[in-house]
């Protein structure tokens, strides 16, 4: 029943995650949800961030931000990163996910997603066809229409991890 919502992957932080080993597998292209996924809720970016993307150029990567977030928030964090970005993406909807791979020269084969959040990340890159990877949130703090989707999220990954964590 919940399987629909079941991340590809699920990982403690996208700073665990072997982009190395990925890039070798065939991934080129790399889409990150930014709140919650790269820094706390409204943070500009800090030297992890900017460790990650600097090492993500160095294997080869392509990169793109995918936010709901509106245009000011997107571009403060950007400033120390310097790469794609589309903002008010409207997540779960297909159509910015499918523009952040053309923008990136990417495809559904060679594009992962990384994201905090199951119902807008997540679902919307599995709509999409792209490989995605669930990371813990970074902070608790977030706002509160967030707020009430872990309740919900808590629910799905009760049994995602009972049927894949045995």
């Amino acid at each position: 029943m919940f399987d629909r919502f079941f991340p590809d992957a699920y990982m403690a932080s996208t700073y665990v995650i072997p982009f190395e080993k990925l890039y070798e597998e065939g991934y080129k292209g790399v889409i990150f949800d930014i709140d919650n996924t790269l820094v706390p809720h409204g943070a500009p970016a800090d030297d992890r961030a900017k460790k990650l993307f600097a090492r993500l150029k160095r294997i080869g990567f392509s990169s793109c931000l995918l936010s709901n977030n509106q245009e000011p928030r997107v571009k403060m964090f950007n400033e120390e990163i310097q790469t794609n970005y589309l903002y008010n993406a409207h997540k779960p909807s297909r159509k910015n996910y499918e523009k952040a791979m053309e923008v990136m020269g990417t495809d559904k084969s060679n594009t992962l997603f990384v994201g905090d959040q199951l119902f807008t990340d997540v679902w919307g890159a599995k709509r999409t066809g792209i490989r995605n990877i669930l990371v813990k949130p970074i902070h608790p703090k977030e706002e509160i229409q967030i707020v009430l989707k872990r309740y919900l999220e808590r629910i799905v990954l009760y049994f995602y991890k009972k049927k894949h964590m045995k």
